[in-house]
């Protein structure tokens, strides 16, 4: 009885260590946010500042056009998730559901794409948007992020733990493959769907180097790269870096807790049938 009280302190206290270890670096970057420049590079440091002010936030609203970077961010996400999980659905769905010739081997080279590092397909994708002339758009923010291999593998991972009988009996009762889709599938991996949105809009929200490469212009820009321009040659304002940092995360943070039992649910269903 002893043993099993001690292993329960023990978990409980390496859980509050990682939870310590995750929320600090937030902590630190919010009441950064709320010092003057001079009390941000004070040694040695402190957590919280001695009197809460807001310039930062000014500031980093008046260095940047922070509402239209902002705008951008947000229909680039919007577009992303959107395009992602109709078209990782569709793909999805036909690898787990339908059977036709060379089905496994192009799901294999579909999967072959998570092998391969992100980094070696921007050249080839900054020449696409090139030629297309979107170069310095909003279009080229998205277009190349429409697919994901590895949302079409989760979301086939969902497809596969259905049943066969529903969808039998659905051709039996005279659907369509779509109507099949769309009236039965779909309700069933809700989840999964779920799952899909918070990763592409976290992957999309925090993505760098694909819109400080593609676009030049600042008010092309996403948060990402636009709050990398804060950042000065000899000196750093820290506390507006921080103030943005703040601005950028709200939006992820909301978007995890009003989705979290569905995010949960959805990653611990991914590896259910292979």
């Amino acid at each position: 009885m002893k043993t099993s009280k001690y292993k329960k302190l023990l978990t409980h206290l390496i859980l509050i260590a990682g939870i310590g270890i995750t929320v600090l670096p937030f902590l630190w970057m919010l009441c950064t946010s709320f010092k003057t420049k001079g009390e941000s590079m004070m040694i040695p440091p402190t957590i919280l500042p001695e009197r809460f002010v807001t310039e930062a936030y000014y500031s980093v609203m008046t260095a940047l056009p922070f509402g239209r970077i902002y705008m951008n961010t947000v229909f680039s996400t919007v577009i992303t998730v959107a395009g992602q999980v109709i078209i990782c659905t569709l793909a999805a769905y036909s690898f787990a559901r339908i059977k036709f010739p060379g089905r496994d081997i192009l799901f294999l080279l579909v999967l072959s794409v998570l092998m391969v590092p992100g980094q070696i397909f921007l050249v080839p994708q900054y020449l696409i948007v090139q030629k297309l002339g979107l170069l310095d758009t909003l279009c080229a923010l998205f277009l190349p992020n429409l697919f994901s291999a590895f949302g079409t593998f989760m979301m086939r991972q969902f497809f596969l733990s259905l049943p066969d009988e529903l969808e039998e009996a659905a051709i039996l009762d005279g659907c369509s493959r779509f109507q099949i889709l769309i009236n039965i599938m779909v309700p069933l991996v809700k989840s999964g769907i779920v799952a899909l949105v918070i990763f592409t809009a976290k992957f999309a929200w925090n993505d760098f180097m694909w819109p400080l490469i593609v676009n030049t212009t600042t008010t092309k820009m996403t948060l990402a790269p636009a709050l990398s321009t804060l950042q000065g040659q000899h000196t750093n304002d820290y506390p507006a870096q921080m103030a943005g940092a703040v601005l950028a995360v709200i939006p992820m943070v909301v978007l995890f807790f009003v989705f979290q039992k569905q995010f949960i649910e959805g990653v611990a269903h991914t590896g259910v049938k292979g």
